[in-house]
């Protein structure tokens, strides 16, 4: 696509903030885990500015240059255990929502079912400019971190919140991991897993 591609620094925080409110908004995550649009639009960013200051700290985040999209990355270990899961489930409740016990239930399950037993790029977040989904913008995002995991004989990690980014996701060369699971009354999520690919 000839789309720009750099890791992002502390001043594109409020880009990446705002790219993900735009973009997950109207997600069935999103829509499960504040079911009000007002309350929605109240709180929805802060939870998006908590996952991108997270990926600052522990991680990285690419963004296009043109800032039409946002990915979050980490680098997990092998043998990282989820022990201190619900303590950090607690926190991000607190920081974000305190009323609201879907912010905490999601982070405990998606921990979960998160492997632990090998090294792995985990993908917690895309975003792109709703007016240029279906563009090959994702593609564009994710593919040097996916090259690298080929070159290096890396897994990757992450979980689909809607049936469009998990066929997205499978065309990249994921597949599912285990057994997709729906939220508590809920959208479904899918596990899927990368295996590096021959280069």
């Amino acid at each position: 696509m000839g789309v720009a591609i750099r890791r992002a620094g502390a001043s594109d925080r409020a880009d990446a903030v705002g790219l993900l409110d735009e973009a997950f908004m109207a997600d069935p995550v999103s829509s499960w885990l504040f079911p009000g649009e007002e309350r929605r639009r109240s709180r929805h960013g802060a939870l998006m500015a908590a996952f991108v200051d997270l990926a600052f700290a522990e991680g990285h985040v690419d963004i296009a240059e043109d800032g039409s999209a946002v990915a979050l990355w980490w680098s997990v270990p092998a043998g990282e255990a989820h022990e201190d899961a619900a303590e950090g489930a607690a926190q991000l409740r607190q920081a974000v929502d305190p009323d609201n016990e879907r912010v905490e239930v999601i982070a405990r399950l998606t921990s979960e079912v998160h492997p632990t037993d090998r090294p792995h790029q985990y993908l917690h977040m895309i975003a792109v400019k709703p007016e240029q989904q279906g563009e090959g913008l994702g593609t564009a995002l994710v593919a040097p971190v996916l090259a690298r995991c080929d070159r290096d004989g890396r897994h990757a990690y992450l979980e689909a919140s809607n049936a469009r980014s998990r066929e997205l996701y499978l065309r990249l060369g994921f597949a599912d991991l285990g057994t997709a699971f729906d939220l508590p009354d809920g959208p479904r999520m899918w596990p899927m897993w990368r295996e590096p690919q021959s280069v």
